[in-house]
């Protein structure tokens, strides 16, 4: 049986037990792809069964595991929960990907304590890949210590926008692009790809509490800078409905990079907000 948790930290216990968790999504989750139909929600997004599926099943399994602590789900509430310690959840970031038989989607589950990200877990099924961080800590892939300074040894000029932030490229036609455009598709993985170093930056113009929960950790203790270009998540207060906030950003791999966008984002900013 897994013990309570009374110092606001996971216990080995329980990083385990969220661990299987994923095991489990995730199998279920390779079974499904490509193979799998989508209907369309209210806000023009696509879901499937195994959205719904992955959703149920990951909030029950919290549930178990971090007794007490609430849950703020893409397919389930969307209110931020009471408890100072809580769960975000995104149980499959990439929807589209998965329905049209791209293997390129994650699960996200971030733990936060008084409004800011303790843990992360953010697994790509198809890579077989699992990143996980601990505030203060680090952040590790498939159980190896990733490094600010291995980040810095790659080389790249690669720079992920989402599918709306493209729309500011038309905004300065008379000035290049600083960066080879990607895009992926699945916000919390364009957001990780600047904390590994596949990407310079990533601009996201309206990615809600969901897609950046995990995201937002993993940059940090991997010292990547943040531009929040309206609202900050971390001051969030309990009782508020996320459902229609977006939080755009511009994450970056270093301060000096960061500040070769922010024109950028300030045009993606007066294009949105």
């Amino acid at each position: 049986m897994i013990e309570a948790n009374t110092d606001q930290k996971l216990n080995s216990q329980q990083i385990i037990a969220i661990n299987n968790l994923i095991d489990h999504v995730s199998a279920r989750q390779k079974i499904d792809f490509g193979h799998i139909s989508s209907d369309i929600k209210p806000d023009g997004t696509l879901i499937t069964e195994c959205d719904r599926w992955s959703d149920y099943t990951i909030v029950k399994e919290l549930s178990k595991v971090a007794k007490g602590e609430g849950v703020l789900s893409e397919e389930g509430s969307k209110i931020i929960p009471n408890s100072s310690a809580y769960w975000i959840v995104d149980p499959l970031d990439g929807t589209t990907n998965f329905t049209a038989g791209i293997p390129y989607w994650a699960i996200s589950i971030a733990r936060f304590v008084d409004g800011e990200p303790e843990t992360a877990f953010l697994e790509i099924p198809a890579l077989n890949k699992r990143i996980f961080a601990i505030k203060g800590k680090g952040v590790w892939l498939n159980g190896k210590q990733l490094s600010i300074d291995k980040r810095h040894q790659s080389y790249t000029s690669c720079v992920s926008l989402c599918s709306r932030s493209i729309r500011i490229l038309q905004k300065k036609p008379n000035q290049p692009f600083p960066g080879k455009i990607r895009l992926l598709g699945v916000a919390s993985l364009n957001l990780v790809s600047v904390a590994i170093g596949q990407t310079i930056a990533a601009l996201e113009a309206t990615p809600k509490i969901w897609d950046l929960a995990s995201s937002c950790l993993i940059l940090s203790e991997l010292g990547c800078p943040i531009k929040w270009l309206n609202i900050n998540p971390c001051n969030l207060k309990s009782g508020e409905d996320l459902s229609d906030i977006s939080f755009p950003l511009i994450a970056a791999s270093s301060n000096k990079e960061l500040e070769k966008f922010i024109p950028w984002g300030e045009a993606l900013k007066k294009e949105y907000y």
